[in-house]
């Protein structure tokens, strides 16, 4: 019997954007030129949009189980993954901002949730049911965008 759920999954999409929005605000306060504010802002925005976004998908799943190779594949590989790179608690979290100091770490912080947000949701988008895929391609698109973004930032202020 798997752990996860198609509907857990999501839930944890949920989480995520959730942090996301969360760190996006707090970043704003540490950027010291306002193109910067301005782009934390906008993907803090974009966030909040993403968590309803799974929220509505979320209210409308039917609890299935997900397809695995043998009993705990996926689940052990998704729980390790999330408690590694996605999902802090309170204080992780708290601490884990603590030690952002300044616009560059805040734009490397960044760039790397949103290739760990990628990464997840490319092995979500497999997990759900066909007729919910295409939300999560444009999720993963938009996802793609925030990085290239950043990035793009972060190589124009020389960070």
């Amino acid at each position: 019997m798997a752990v996860f759920d198609a509907d857990d999954i999501v839930e944890v999409a949920v989480r995520i954007e959730e942090n996301g929005a969360n760190f996006y605000r707090y970043a704003v306060q540490l950027a010291a030129r306002e193109e910067v504010k301005i782009l934390f802002q906008l993907l803090a925005a974009q966030e909040v949009k993403h968590r309803e976004t799974f929220a509505k998908m979320l209210a409308g799943m039917e609890r299935n189980a997900i397809p695995e190779g043998y009993d705990g594949e996926y689940a052990a590989y998704l729980h390790s993954y999330v408690d590694n790179h996605l999902i802090f608690t309170a204080e992780a979290f708290a601490a884990e901002l603590a030690k952002l100091r300044d616009e560059a770490s805040a734009l490397d912080f960044a760039i790397q949730r949103e290739l760990d947000s990628i990464h997840y949701y490319r092995e979500m988008r497999e997990l759900l049911p066909a007729d919910r895929r295409d939300t999560i391609e444009r999720i993963i698109d938009e996802e793609k965008e925030h990085f290239i973004r950043l990035s793009t930032m972060k190589k124009r202020l020389g960070c």
